[in-house]
């Protein structure tokens, strides 16, 4: 078997302020995050006799699984964090007669990429509750090949493959919620073109295990709506995300 189940991956923080991080280093903490998220996988593919979609739920994207790799990183001082987040999934997704029955079946195979950097900044603090501002990109970068078997028509083979930046705004509030119990909810959108859109939002609670180890639980949900060589390309994912999280 290919497949790697979806280990950590350290993302680099943004190098934005890098030589002030360098003389104040003492200001500085850092939370590296590596987690798995359960993800139910969306997708449609514009095509000349119209759009294909796909839908793989989580367990059987583990079947159809070749590589994954998640991780964020984060670097606080004072009111000030950069946030970083990337995520690669390879996955070959099967499918069953479509565009009524036009084609007997369809093979998709997924390769992803997304990088969320964000410049955030606290607006309100006060009794552990805190509101974060955001402002960042998202870059996306998909390669695709969608094969469909011959039905009523001859088979045939549509590739899409792009990649693109797109700005994002977002916001974050975290909040104590009891003794070693906290909450954090996030939420951004982007790409402010009806040909390019993206947002999500994710909801979590944490448990600090001891001064270094936060463990955490939650629902993410990730949308991207894009034109890719005039052929509208969607890719949604939802479902539940567990992660553990080094503060040093």
């Amino acid at each position: 078997m290919r497949k790697l189940i979806p280990t950590s991956c350290s993302v680099a923080a943004l190098a934005l302020v890098a030589g002030q991080a360098a003389a104040q280093s003492s200001d500085w903490s850092y939370f590296a995050t590596f987690y798995l998220w359960g993800a139910e996988t969306k997708t449609s593919i514009g095509t000349a006799v119209g759009p294909v979609e796909s839908k793989l739920s989580f367990s059987d994207a583990l079947d159809n699984l070749d590589l994954a790799l998640m991780g964020t990183f984060e670097a606080r001082n004072g009111r000030w964090s950069l946030l970083a987040d990337y995520m690669l999934t390879d996955l070959s997704i099967p499918g069953g007669p479509v565009l009524g029955g036009a084609f007997s079946g369809t093979d998709l195979d997924l390769k992803t990429q997304i990088f969320s950097g964000y410049a955030m900044y606290t607006v309100y603090e006060q009794s552990s509750t805190s509101i974060d501002i955001a402002g960042g990109f998202r870059w996306f970068s998909t390669d695709n090949t969608l094969e469909l078997f011959s039905g009523a028509l001859p088979g045939r083979r549509v590739t899409a493959g792009d990649d693109w930046v797109d700005p994002v705004i977002g916001a974050r509030v975290r909040f104590p919620i009891a003794d070693r119990w906290s909450g954090m909810v996030l939420a951004d959108y982007g790409g402010f073109s009806s040909d390019s859109e993206t947002w999500q939002a994710l909801a979590a609670v944490s448990y600090e295990i001891n001064q270094n180890w936060v463990v955490s639980g939650g629902w993410r949900y990730m949308d991207f709506d894009h034109d890719i060589n005039g052929r509208p390309f969607t890719f949604r994912q939802s479902g539940p995300i567990l992660g553990a999280t080094y503060r040093f």
